[in-house]
Order: C-alpha cells, then sequence, then structure tokens
C-alpha cells in the first residue's frame, strides 16, 4: 500500500482483505452515525467505516462483519444510541455464533488513553472498542430493551422527567409566594400534601397581582403532574405484576424500583455471577491498596439508576427492624464508618437482587421448558 493511499485510508476508512485468525468488531454509536473498526487475533486494524446510524447503515454494516468472519462485536453505548443497532445485530442479522456485547465508556477512555499522542475521533475509538471486544472475555452481551423493558423504561423515564418538573415548579413556586406573602410558610410548610397545595391555593384566590397569576398556574401544573404521576405509578405497578417478578418481595423494593431493576438489567443472564452484576451496578467497591496498605474504595462507576435504587432499598432497611439493619450495626460495631457499612449493605443487597432475578428467570426457563415438553404420555383424544 503507498503512502499516499495509507494516508487517505486513515482519514476515511479502509478495508482490507484478511486471511485466517479470529476477527473482532467495535462499533462508537452516535445519533447520526456509526463508527465501526474490525481487528483481528493481535489488534491490528483490518477494516473501518463510518455509516449512518439507519436501518441501511445497519445492513452494510453487517456486511462488512459478515465479510470479515467476525466472531465478536463490542458496542458502546448499546443502551443509548447504539440500542438499535445491537437490536438489529443480536435479533435480525442471520449470523449465528456472533457474540454482540456492551463496551463500558470508561473502558473505551482508558484504551484511548493507554496510547497517548493519538487524540480522540471516532475511528480511534471504533479501534479502541474492537481492542476491548477481543481482549476482555467477560464483556455482558448488550441489552436488548424491546418489548415489556422498553415499555418500562419509557415509563420510567417519562416519571422521572415529571418528578424533575414538578421540583422546579415547587421551588419557584416557593419562591414567588415568600415574595407575595412573607411569612407564608409558617402555615404551609411545604408544597408536598394535597392540603398544603389547597391551602397554597386559597391564599393565592383572588388576588389580582400578576406574580399571584403566574404562581396559581404554577400551582395548577404541580396538581396536574400529582395526578399524572399517579396514574403512571399504577400502571407501572400492573405491568411489573404481570411479569411475575418476585422482587417486590425484598423489604424496600415497590414498584418502581423493581420496575428500574427489570428495564436495566433487561435479561439477568447477562451476568455470569453475582460479582459481575454487583461491577456493574457500582457497588463492588475498587481495590486502592498500596505497600503495607490494604483497603478498597468508592465505586463511581457502574450502572448509577441501578446504584441508586439499592441505596433507597438500604436507607430503607435501615430504618425498620430488618434484617439489613442488624448487618449495617455490625459493620458499624466492626468498626466500619457510617458510609462504609452502608456501602457494604449495598454490596449484600446486589447479591439479594441477584439471586431473586435468577430463580425468577430459571422458573420462566422451567416453566417454558415444560409446555415444550412432548407429552408422550398423553392418551389419544
Amino acid at each position: 500500500m503507498s503512502l499516499q493511499m495509507h494516508a487517505r485510508n486513515q482519514l476515511t476508512g479502509f478495508d482490507q482483505e484478511h486471511s485466517g485468525g479470529a476477527m473482532f468488531a467495535g462499533i462508537d454509536s452516535h445519533k447520526d452515525s456509526l463508527a465501526v473498526a474490525v481487528v483481528d487475533e493481535v489488534g491490528l486494524p483490518v477494516a473501518r467505516c463510518d455509516e449512518p446510524n439507519t436501518r441501511s447503515g445497519f445492513l452494510r454494516i453487517g456486511e462488512l462483519l459478515a465479510k470479515h468472519h467476525v466472531t465478536r462485536v463490542g458496542i458502546e453505548g448499546s443502551g443509548h444510541f447504539g440500542r438499535c443497532v445491537a437490536a438489529y445485530l443480536a435479533l435480525d442479522w442471520n449470523e449465528p455464533g456472533v457474540a454482540v456485547l456492551e463496551v463500558p465508556t470508561l473502558m473505551t477512555s482508558r484504551e484511548r488513553g493507554a496510547r497517548p499522542g493519538k487524540g480522540k475521533t471516532d475511528p480511534i475509538d471504533a479501534v479502541a472498542i474492537a481492542r476491548i471486544t477481543m481482549r476482555e472475555p467477560d464483556l455482558p452481551p448488550v441489552r436488548l430493551a424491546v418489548g415489556d423493558a422498553a415499555d418500562l423504561r419509557a415509563l420510567l423515564d417519562y416519571r422521572e422527567d415529571l418528578v424533575t418538573e414538578r421540583g422546579d415548579l415547587v421551588n419557584r413556586a416557593h419562591v414567588d409566594l415568600h415574595g407575595l406573602f412573607p411569612g407564608y410558610h409558617e402555615q404551609i410548610p411545604d408544597l408536598t400534601s394535597k392540603t398544603h397545595l389547597q391551602a397554597a391555593q386559597l391564599l393565592l384566590a383572588g388576588d389580582p397581582r400578576v406574580r399571584a397569576e403566574v404562581t396559581r398556574r404554577r400551582l395548577a401544573r404541580i396538581v396536574a403532574i400529582d395526578v399524572e404521576a399517579a396514574g403512571l405509578k399504577r400502571r407501572i405497578a400492573r405491568m411489573v405484576a404481570d411479569t411475575g417478578s418476585s422482587l417486590t418481595s425484598i423489604y424496600g423494593v415497590g414498584p418502581i424500583i423493581a420496575a428500574r431493576f427489570l428495564a436495566e438489567v433487561v435479561d439477568i443472564n447477562r451476568y455470569a455471577n453475582r460479582n459481575t452484576f454487583a461491577a456493574t451496578n457500582g457497588t463492588a467497591p475498587l481495590a486502592a491498596s498500596s505497600g503495607r496498605t490494604q483497603r478498597h474504595r468508592f465505586n463511581p462507576g457502574g450502572n448509577r439508576r441501578l446504584n441508586r435504587c439499592l441505596y433507597t432499598i438500604a436507607i430503607t432497611q435501615i430504618r425498620a427492624d430488618t434484617e439489613g439493619r442488624a448487618y449495617y450495626l455490625r459493620k458499624r460495631e466492626a468498626g466500619k464508618t457510617r458510609r462504609e457499612a452502608l456501602r457494604c449493605l449495598k454490596r449484600r443487597l446486589s447479591d439479594i437482587v441477584y439471586g431473586t432475578m435468577r430463580r425468577d428467570a430459571d422458573g420462566v426457563d422451567a416453566a417454558s421448558a415444560t409446555r415444550a415438553r412432548p407429552t408422550a404420555n398423553r392418551p389419544a383424544a
């Protein structure tokens, strides 16, 4: 290959023939485009391309991967802008035996940082993702957010948007009420309950000032959000019950938290064991030892939505007479700080959630196998 051709390939991507050995691919996903790289068994780039994040782009990516006999495909952002191409490769692409895996963003950043002087571009990230896919044997399969999991996630995200909007409106209404009626908070300490919202509306009733009118509109919107959010919660609870999940049997797990686990995990079989699941949700501590000092530190990575759910469960259990509280107190007596003991409890709860979801999944698989088993002893009709 001439130097001129090599330079052009570095800018626009290339596709060269390669024979023998395993092949691996990496996909860096964005809203409009997908950067793809194929590397060989030693991590050398064999092909690179940039395709639109559309159905036609997925088809061309599939052709490229099939041409090079790729056996493992890593996708960064398979739960976001890469979810459509992930679903296509895992469900619609007719290439048996190809593993479609999720590559965490942090791993890509570290891989790119290990090669200084290269800068950051989409093709460079795609090569880094492909090399991680080649090197790391324990990457989880992509999250196929389809069906009930996708529906639950959409409803949960919308409900969170409503809750965030409500918080902003309440803060603004407090500021306006303080300007209109100094000392109002002695009678109306918050705008959380329906009683206090009605009291604030009565206080503003008939006030001709513009700020009073705007505040009445804000309070009306808060009431509307409360009604809509309550309806969403009931709908989510019904959907969780329909899945047959037993997560709500864990103390501190309500329908919203159970739905978040179902929506984010999708398939618990993606995680080989409880340790892998803990690393994914950020409850597995990071080793921070040096010399004679042996310690672990807080893990800021992982799925922070799952981590927040585990935090909520832990706080709920600590406040009641539960096994979680007893475990927390034992850790405190052993010399752990409050934060360290809480992290230990979250790690333990992660194992409980993992075990519960595995039992649910095994039960579903067993029921499916029973229904599919031929009934040789059934009497003839």
